[in-house]
């Protein structure tokens, strides 16, 4: 067993000092900014920011091609006065003219125009300092790269420019080493991204399988983040496989967005061509003009102007031949980043563990001495998961353990159901599936097999066992499933098109079925997948027979239709029933294991925040508070939710029918938050808040805000949790987010060996707020030991096709508890407090 776990992550490391950088700086400055502003309005810009010019393409290709740029500063598009370069050199003016001149001249569309362009202007103003425009002048400055400020609550926070500026940094310091392993050396480019930078291994690796060649390269991700209450910043450097796509198997009008990183020498003769870049481009189809073109962001729209010697890719071209690109044409090559809409890839996803660690140690050696490597985590309790299930033991007979959670399903049933009969409508498409569901049921809650009631397919059959009662009809799908006819009519909103066709399909619905005889029932739907709906998004059926049935009162559960009618029915099957038990409440908490110190009464509230975006199903953007409460000592089965418009606790499944509801007005999450905290205050609690998700509408659960023991909102300074009960705890949870928020991780013993490892972990430090768990790896993911992907060896040539499997990694910090200082601020010394672990 491992007791110990490492992070790939780094902080600056305090027996270095500051890490200082001389940086050359540019400014757009006043003149400059006022001209583009001019030329960007005069060709139709955006007139509700006239003083915003939209500079991401030009600083993707500064990026590119201007030698020696690291980074590009935030909002200097709006401010001429902020530090729009930085660059270890300044670029010369025969460089940088030109670049600008080719964006403004395209920005402003006026390539046609008798008068000089800007770029012979700029360079006209360099030979001639009268002229009143001209390039500004760079100016050199030492740049502190772990410039930090500490909260009120003792959280370190890096200078604003520090999460763009730094992680462009760390991915040249990193790219001017190679990688060394099982005798290949890799060597990495760097790619900027939106929220940090990327390594890119270039030019690909190879896997030949089935008579084709499939490439990929190694990737790691780095971004700056925070951790809270840690007295310093952080560096996450995760990685990854990045495949690339070599055969598109996709027409071009259904290529939304594709990522396409080109790799091209500098145009300049005898420039410096240090840390080379590979630049990021998007590739789509432009529904107006029909057919493949560059996005406007994409450097390579401007190249051929740039340098009209080389051969750089036209989209058709490079959709037709993506694998004559990728291995270059001329010096030019370029690379389209796979998605599996674009069709299969031979090359598994994920990396093992071992080749993440001597990664992990590539950047450690290569981030010495300026940033240290954080400190690994050791387990903070012996018991890795709640008592799930009562120990059967070694010797137990087989199905012991399957027969103890069918008990316990039933009676989770029981107490959700409440000896209320439960209708269950199966609606199928192939006879196979309804047989399978018809034959797990009964397994499930350790009933006798279902008794059929009736005659034909519309038969009903009975499933029952202690205190549960249901009642199972199945019938064919038929046109309920059908696509959504959604009008065509362009000259009518797409809003009002799409809530005419769900109003359709539930009236279709009404004349079909009934509500269920008793409070709630469950349907179960065959469907196709959602590929089947790709070319119209809009006919996907699903959120309308979801809102219809509702509107009825029927919880619903869908399953996709299989090319394998006959493949894994059981493991299928016996998960949607599974999922259906979890929409009805029917689940049993599980007790923890973690000793004394834990009241016996305490409650679990939860909360989460809903996002619809115009761009969803509900074609309208609104954000709603969901929040569930779980009273272990109330018995299984009793699982409410809260109903803001009524402030009362609901039994679940009426919480997910009350979702279904169209919103009304946007109420202030905060104060509902607040409403909701007092309604808790009658026995212990703990809050849990997922803060990725909740700190758009409560600002206060930024790291930077938090204070132990304290809840913030926005309208007040942040008080003592207890004025919100005097025994509520607060934990909030965290993971990657998409945004690497939490570092990935590995396993590691002092002999070497490497691999992961389920738990709890932390630091020594009986102070510390904040924990990591993680899960096990399931037994399907299972790889032979030593398998290396990247740079395969003699006995796993066929490593590239596995898919790695890397458990996350969930950061639990105990934002509030009952510490020795909460309880003497509310005179409560004598009493034991809490062990945050």
């Amino acid at each position: 067993m491992y007791r110990t776990i490492r992070s790939t992550a780094y902080e600056p490391d305090p027996l270095n000092g500051p890490w200082q950088e001389e940086s050359h700086v540019l400014r757009l400055g006043e003149d400059l900014h006022t001209e583009l502003t001019r030329m960007h309005a005069e060709a139709g810009g955006d007139r509700a920011r006239p003083d915003r010019l939209p500079v991401r393409q030009l600083n993707f290709l500064l990026q590119a091609l201007a030698p020696g740029v690291i980074a590009t500063g935030r909002r200097a598009g709006t401010d001429g006065s902020l530090p729009w370069l930085y660059a270890r050199e300044a670029v010369p003016p025969d460089v940088l003219a030109p670049l600008i001149g080719t964006w403004a001249a395209r920005l402003s569309q006026q390539q046609d125009d008798d008068g000089p362009d800007l770029e012979e202007r700029l360079l006209a103003a360099e030979a001639d300092p009268t002229v009143p425009m001209r390039l500004p002048e760079w100016q050199t400055e030492r740049i502190d790269l772990t410039e930090t400020v500490t909260s009120a609550g003792g959280t370190a926070e890096p200078a604003p420019r520090l999460y763009g500026l730094l992680p462009e940094w760390v991915a040249f310091r990193l790219a001017a080493r190679p990688f060394r392993t099982n005798g290949t050396t890799l060597h990495f480019r760097v790619e900027s991204s939106g929220s940090g930078a990327r390594l890119v291994s270039w030019p690909p690796q190879r896997y030949e399988r089935n008579k084709r060649t499939w490439y990929y390269s190694a990737c790691l991700n780095i971004t700056v983040q925070t951790v809270p209450f840690a007295p310093r910043f952080r560096v996450h450097v995760s990685s990854q496989v990045r495949r690339w796509a070599t055969e598109l198997e996709v027409r071009p009008h259904a290529l939304g967005g594709a990522t396409v990183l080109l790799d091209a020498p500098l145009p300049w003769p005898g420039g410096p061509d240090r840390g080379h870049r590979l630049a990021v481009n998007t590739l789509g189809y432009d529904r107006r003009l029909k057919e493949l073109v560059w996005r406007r962001r994409s450097p390579a729209l401007l190249l051929p102007d740039l340098d009209i010697v080389r051969h750089y890719p036209e989209p058709e071209e490079l959709f037709a031949h993506p694998e004559r690109w990728i291995n270059g044409c001329g010096d030019v090559a370029a690379g389209i980043v796979y998605h599996p809409a674009v069709g299969p890839h031979k090359v598994g996803a994920g990396l093992m563990p071992r080749e993440r660690a001597e990664l992990d140690a590539w950047v450690e050696e290569g981030l010495s001495p300026v940033l240290r490597r954080v400190p690994d985590l050791t387990r903070v309790t012996r018991s890795n998961t709640p008592s799930l299930l009562p120990r059967s033991g070694p010797r137990a007979a087989p199905g012991v353990r399957e027969a103890r959670l069918a008990l316990m399903r039933g009676a989770a049933l029981a107490g959700a159901l409440k000896g209320r009969a439960l209708d269950v409508e199966i609606l199928w498409q192939s006879p196979e599936i309804r047989t399978a569901l018809l034959a797990e049921l009964p397994k499930l809650i350790g009933a006798a097999p279902a008794e059929k009631v009736g005659q034909g397919d519309d038969a009903t059959w009975r499933v029952r066992c202690e205190g549960v009662d249901i009642r199972v009809s199945t019938r064919p799908a038929g046109p309920l499933v059908d696509a959504l006819p959604v009008s065509r009519d362009r000259s009518r909103p797409k809003s009002v098109r799409f809530a005419e066709a769900v109003e359709g399909r539930s009236a279709l619905l009404a004349e079909r079925m009934s509500p269920p005889r008793g409070e709630v029932g469950v349907v179960i739907a065959e469907i196709a997948s959602k590929d089947r709906f790709a070319a119209h998004p809009d006919s996907d059926p699903k959120h309308a027979l979801r809102l219809a049935w509702a509107r009825q009162g029927w919880l619903s559960q869908f399953l996709t239709v299989s090319d394998d009618p006959a493949g894994a029915l059981e493991h299928r099957a016996r998960w949607i029933w599974l999922d259906a038990f979890r929409q009805i409440g029917a689940i049993s908490p599980p007790a923890h294991r973690v000793g004394a110190g834990i009241p016996g009464d305490l409650q679990y509230a939860a909360l989460w925040l809903v996002r619809h975006t115009r761009k969803g199903p509900t074609r309208r953007p609104v954000r709603r508070l969901v929040a569930v409460r779980v009273r272990p000592d109330a018995g299984p089965g009793v699982i409410e939710g809260w109903d803001a418009e009524r402030a009362e606790w609901v039994p679940y499944p009426k919480l997910l029918l009350l979702l279904s509801r169209a919103a009304g007005p946007t109420v202030e999450i905060e104060r509902e938050i607040r409403t909701l905290l007092f309604q808790l205050r009658d026995r212990p609690t703990l809050l849990m808040a997922d803060a990725g998700n909740l700190r758009q509408c409560w600002p206060k659960l930024r790291n930077g805000s938090l204070v132990r023991d304290t809840v913030g909102f926005e309208a007040d300074p942040g008080q003592r949790l207890a004025a919100y009960g005097n025994d509520l705890r607060m934990v909030l949870v965290r993971d990657t987010n998409g945004r690497e928020e939490v570092p990935e991780w590995y396993a590691h013993d002092h002999r070497g060996k490497v691999g992961f490892a389920e738990g709890v972990w932390g630091t020594m430090d009986d102070e510390s707020r904040v924990f990591a768990s993680t899960a096990a790896t399931p037994h399907t993911a299972a790889r032979p030991k030593g398998l290396m992907k990247l740079v395969p060896t003699a006995e796993g040539r066929s490593a590239p096709a596995k898919t790695a499997w890397n458990p996350g990694q969930l950061e639990i910090t105990v934002l509030g508890c009952l510490s020795e200082k909460a309880l003497a601020d509310t005179g409560r010394e004598g009493e034991a407090p809490d062990r945050p672990a």
